[in-house]
């Protein structure tokens, strides 16, 4: 592939740094201090997102609906005929029903299990019934308004998993997604050495792991991977792998993956990553155009020696994209 970008399908805006959940697995609510994206910042950057025909625009945090000017941002995009997803806890999602189900596409809640295992990994108390009252908010103003769930596979739900769908069910969504808890990264707000504290509370000892994967084949012969569950078993099975290797059972191996030639991430501080797992390879800042940043020196460089199979980063990578693959 070309280290040079003329097309970028899908661009994540990062657009609030802080969060109102106290997850475990992310240390992105201890940021005390807070960013957005502004409104003119996305203006000055909408030429470049026209200019590199931008299909899909996610919107994540921290939480997006904490941003103080969250709609004004999409409604210049929406203009452009781009797709607008919203990655949220779910928390808000009542009390912005109207403005959601008029300028978003789609919503992606997380889910971590049933309601009390939801509760109790969120450290938000009825986070649950919050993500319920959301999504029946918003699908009374759109009854057919789509919401799918994403749960990251962890010590204290992974053997839940089973409950988890029928928890998304529960909650009327489309779709849930599963993947594993990242503790090899810097991504939401870590260090690259996860604390040992940490560690212990997402990894699974070895003696866990075998009922880890009658969990996942228990799942598989449900015959809802592919379909309600959006991995294959093939992923599915991958998510084992992952807590495997972390126990330094195997070799990581990288999943296909072409995130850093078809996205990027777009930080509220202007950095610009490749994904969420890689450091970043530029940055919008003195009003520097986004195609650009993309085709910087340094963006060049990355991309150019970048090999997905080799680089430990995507070798650890728990949640990959393979766009048109």
């Amino acid at each position: 592939m070309s280290a040079v970008v003329t097309s970028l399908p899908i661009l994540v805006l990062d657009v609030h740094s802080r969060c109102n959940c106290r997850c475990v697995m992310c240390d992105i609510w201890k940021r005390d201090t807070v960013r957005e994206i502004h409104p003119d910042d996305l203006a000055r950057q909408l030429p470049a997102i026209e200019k590199l025909r931008v299909q899909w625009v996610v919107l994540t945090g921290g939480e997006p609906l904490m941003h103080s000017q969250l709609f004004a941002l999409c409604a210049p995009l929406r203009k452009l005929g781009i797709r607008i997803t919203l990655l949220t806890t779910g928390l808000l999602l009542s009390r912005f029903a109207e403005d959601v189900a008029r300028e978003i596409n789609d919503v992606i809640v997380s889910l971590d299990g049933p309601p009390a295992i939801h509760d109790r990994i969120r450290r938000v108390p009825n986070a649950f019934q919050h993500v319920r009252d959301g999504i029946r908010a918003v699908r009374a103003i759109d009854p057919k308004f789509p919401v799918s769930a994403r749960s990251t596979v962890q010590r204290a739900n992974a053997f839940h998993l089973m409950e988890t769908v029928s928890a998304a069910r529960d909650l009327g969504c489309n779709s849930i997604s599963f993947l594993a808890a990242d503790i090899h990264s810097s991504a939401f707000n870590r260090s690259e050495e996860v604390s040992s504290e940490t560690s212990q509370c997402l990894l699974l000892r070895e003696d866990e792991l075998d009922r880890l994967d009658s969990e996942v084949e228990k799942l598989i012969l449900s015959g809802e991977c592919g379909g309600f569950v959006a991995e294959s078993p093939h992923k599915m099975r991958r998510i084992v792998d992952h807590f495997r290797w972390y126990l330094g059972i195997g070799d990581p191996i990288a999943p296909m993956c072409n995130a850093p030639w078809v996205s990027a991430v777009m930080n509220a501080d202007g950095a610009v990553q490749p994904c969420f797992f890689h450091r970043p390879i530029g940055h919008t800042g003195s009003h520097m155009p986004l195609d650009a940043v993309l085709n910087g020196p340094e963006a060049l460089a990355f991309r150019g020696s970048l090999r997905v199979t080799e680089n430990e980063t995507c070798r650890k990578c728990v949640c990959s994209l393979n766009w048109g693959g």
